[in-house]
């Protein structure tokens, strides 16, 4: 596999307005854009800065498991934006200390999809490829939400220009 987010063919996902994660008006959040780039995988990078740092010079744990929580979720809904999913179990493994003021590559792959409940991997890597962070989710469907994308617009969840 070539480098997270070096592939030719890259498909925005969208963000929302105020998410942690992918919030793009969020003052305090991470500001990260996810990417389909191939089937059932999505991938985002991210220099965390150290207002997002546990010990110093490593990120949060929290702040890692947000982002592994993310990935694993838009792996979920690779190839239909509307289609929102919940967490409802989440496995991490912290192999080692994720870097502050790095480079990092998120990946997400889905692993399965069966009625309301899906299955996906997420990892954090390093530039040389080593998995600092990978998670398993197990991800079920939100009933009731908003179906139609003028009506998911309308509450900031769209593809916004780079």
């Amino acid at each position: 596999m070539s480098e997270p987010g070096s592939a030719v063919t890259r498909t925005k996902q969208p963000n929302s307005r105020h998410c942690f994660v992918c919030g793009i008006e969020n003052p305090v959040g991470l500001h990260l854009k996810f990417y389909e780039t191939e089937a059932g995988e999505v991938t985002a990078e991210i220099t965390v800065p150290e207002q997002y740092q546990g010990y110093p010079g490593v990120v949060h744990g929290g702040i890692v498991a947000s982002m592994l929580d993310e990935i694993t979720g838009r792996a979920a809904m690779e190839g239909d934006a509307w289609r929102f999913m919940v967490t409802a179990k989440l496995d991490l493994r912290y192999r080692s200390p994720v870097p502050l003021a790095q480079r990092l590559f998120l990946v997400g792959r889905l692993v399965n999809r069966r009625g309301r409940l899906a299955t996906a991997h997420g990892e954090i890597r390093l530039p040389d490829g080593k998995v600092c962070a990978e998670a398993d989710a197990l991800l079920a469907d939100i009933p009731g939400m908003p179906d139609g994308s003028r009506e998911m617009e309308g509450l900031g969840w769209k593809v916004y220009p780079d």
